[in-house]
């Protein structure tokens, strides 16, 4: 499996790009912002994207669905309870002094416990809402990608409209923990880490 990760946007949001080594299909997690920079690891790596995952609907982490969907065809997956933000984008951009295109609808709804497929790869869904309600992580074996959920020694903010502490620290500890401790983490924000690090180390979770 090929993994990119790419930092976008003014908020630095992780962007991660899976390719299948043997057809060359890929998904995008979290387009964020900075398209053309998506686009053109696409290229070198002559991926072809079928699908631009959100983990969920905030604007750092959805900003560039427009134009990647216009560039690639590919298709909008997101949870049903995050796509209404897909309409806020700009307003919520604004709030914090940025600028963000509204998203398209989506294309797929995913939700817990779904598979969205791409050559070799299968990504199971994880419901993990807490930063927003509609937030999910994705799985595949050995690697998880918790958007905004879990990051490397801390949590989500809850502070957010859709946010609730209590529903987080649940999602974490009920849904993500349950992995191998030497399962690979990719978070929406910061560096990698791992399941046995978290348990261990995380200060949210003890």
């Amino acid at each position: 499996m090929i993994i990119k990760k790419l930092e976008v946007g003014p908020i630095m949001a992780n962007c991660f790009i899976l390719g299948c080594e043997a057809t060359k299909k890929a998904a995008v997690i979290d387009p964020g912002d900075d398209a053309d920079r998506i686009l053109m690891e696409l290229a070198k790596s002559e991926l072809k994207v079928k699908y631009l995952i959100n983990t969920h609907g905030h604007f750092d982490h959805v900003s560039a669905n427009k134009r990647m969907k216009k560039a690639t065809g590919a298709q909008i997956a997101i949870h049903p309870e995050d796509e209404p933000m897909f309409n806020e984008l700009s307003r919520s951009a604004q709030m914090f002094g940025l600028s963000s295109e509204n998203s398209p609808p989506a294309d797929i709804h995913l939700n817990d416990g779904d598979e969205i497929s791409f050559g070799e790869i299968t990504l199971k869904v994880i419901h993990t809402p807490g930063h927003s309600k509609g937030g999910i992580s994705l799985y595949t074996k050995g690697h998880l990608f918790s958007g905004d959920t879990l990051f490397a020694g801390s949590i989500g903010r809850t502070d957010l409209p859709g946010g609730d502490y209590d529903t987080l620290i649940s999602s974490i500890k009920e849904k993500l923990l349950i992995f191998d401790e030497d399962t690979i983490v990719y978070p929406g924000h910061g560096p990698q880490t791992t399941i046995g690090n978290e348990k261990r180390m995380n200060p949210f979770l003890r």
